[in-house]
């Protein structure tokens, strides 16, 4: 949008960008800049004394670079040139379609805030303002990407906050070489840090709740949002982060505890059940005899790995369909879906019971982890492990299970710190407070953690 326009004798112009500009805010104060009772003067002769007596607005600022013009004008806020001078003035009138902020559907809670992060950046901030209500909280903005100019916020608490690691994550995004962040925070996770093939494990905690989110502030993380992105970063990043969920505090210590322990031990179930359940059936029949493991005593170890190779992907086909079809289907399709196909498949020999019955709770202990990312790496994982057993049986199992241990241990992470803290290095207080539910007056250390960093 432009408009010429006279301010008294002078003459000005307006640019600015339709649908972002809140047009009534600026109807009124152009309404009052060319009232002739409001121009006291004709001409203009000092900008900054006219910015400061006659625009009443409280987000205006002047600015003679043409870089900071065009980025803030594309950005939302309008300008306005006035003739005669070098600077323009900036005036923050802006406005963004955004959505309701509700509740994240991967991070729901039976208790507690219903309130989510959107795609407004502006919105996140004040979720984080509103919840942390603290002078020293401070936000850094920075742009990433040379064509979309994207507003990236860091979020810290100054004097509790990692120097280090917060000058590092400032350089970093300062030195980022990329066009844009398409993919919105998922795309700056993997420009903050680059990981090899072989370490599917997520590096960067990411969270779309902001209880969830201030609750790592207030322990001396740095939180790192992305305009046009819900998932906020959360740095430094350990492993015990994705074994957490914010359902724990919303429950009594006792059963926040319970269930805290039934997810940790969800972790190795879902890793190992069904390469342990092939290695015993297809490699120790007398083994598998004893304990009732297979009905079936003429089932081929080829066959056995054909069947849970099957059965694994099977179910990843469900889910995967499930979660992209439609609310009003992904329920009926999954379910009705998996005991027709079930049925089928044990009636035509394509499976037996046994495997099917192993891959379900395969399949519950890997929904119980609360971060998707983990899970799908736990997932690749398995099916690595399966292949291992299934061509080389226990040599294959120890081998395959050898590689997955390195391959966590090598995980990287932003700033150099352990990943497996508080275990490497070993901290056994902060690994109770992990492993246990602490009350609240406990659930916070009085200092903030030394994270362990191991390497720069």
């Amino acid at each position: 949008m432009t408009r010429r326009l006279f301010l008294g004798e002078t003459k000005a112009y307006f640019l600015g960008i339709n649908g972002f500009c809140k047009t009534d805010i600026l109807q009124q104060i152009f309404s009052d800049l060319q009232n002739p009772m409001y121009m006291a003067n004709a001409h203009i002769e000092d900008i900054a004394q006219y910015m400061n007596s006659k625009i009443g607005y409280a987000q205006a600022s002047l600015t003679d670079s043409w870089e900071d013009i065009i980025r803030n004008v594309l950005s939302g806020p309008s300008a306005l040139f006035i003739d005669g001078f070098a600077q323009a003035i900036l005036i923050d009138v802006r406005t963004y379609p955004a959505r309701g902020i509700s509740e994240p559907d991967l991070e729901r809670v039976t208790k507690g805030s219903r309130d989510g992060f959107v795609e407004t950046l502006l919105f996140n901030t004040n979720l984080i303002r509103r919840r942390v209500r603290s002078p020293h909280l401070c936000f850094a903005m920075h742009s990433v990407g040379t064509a979309s100019k994207t507003d990236v916020a860091i979020a810290y608490l100054e004097g509790t906050v990692n120097e280090e690691l917060l000058s590092k994550v400032s350089h970093t995004l300062d030195s980022i070489q990329a066009t844009s962040l398409t993919m919105g925070a998922k795309s700056l996770e993997e420009l903050l840090l680059h990981k090899r093939w072989w370490n599917p494990l997520p590096s960067i905690r990411m969270t779309e709740r902001p209880d969830v989110a201030c609750s790592y502030l207030l322990e001396g993380h740095i939180l790192v949002l992305v305009d046009n992105s819900p998932q906020v970063l959360v740095l430094p990043c350990t492993i015990f982060q994705f074994t957490q969920s914010p359902e724990d505090y919303y429950k009594s210590p006792s059963v926040g505890t319970y269930f805290r322990l039934v997810r940790f031990f969800c972790i190795p179930v879902s890793l190992l059940l069904m390469p342990l359940f092939l290695l015993a059936t297809a490699y120790y029949p007398e083994f598998s005899q004893k304990w009732g493991l297979l009905s079936d005593d003429s089932l081929t170890p080829q066959r056995l790995f054909f069947y849970v190779l099957g059965v694994e992907f099977l179910l990843d086909l469900f889910k995967y369909s499930s979660s992209l079809s439609s609310g009003k289907f992904s329920g009926s399709l999954s379910i009705v879906g998996g005991l027709l196909i079930g049925d089928i498949a044990v009636s035509l020999n394509w499976a037996s019971v046994e495997v099917l019955f192993y891959a379900a709770i395969t399949l519950l202990t890997s929904l119980s982890i609360t971060n998707t990312e983990f899970s799908d790496a736990l997932r690749l994982y398995r099916i690595l492990l399966t292949i291992a057993v299934g061509c080389f049986g226990l040599p294959g199992f120890i081998s395959g299970f050898v590689l997955i241990m390195l391959s966590a241990v090598t995980t990287p992470t932003f700033g150099g710190f352990s990943y497996f803290w508080p275990l490497i290095p070993f901290n056994a207080k902060a690994l109770g407070r992990l492993l246990f539910r602490c009350p609240t007056p406990k659930a916070q250390p009085s200092e903030i953690w030394d994270r362990g960093k191991t390497h720069d």
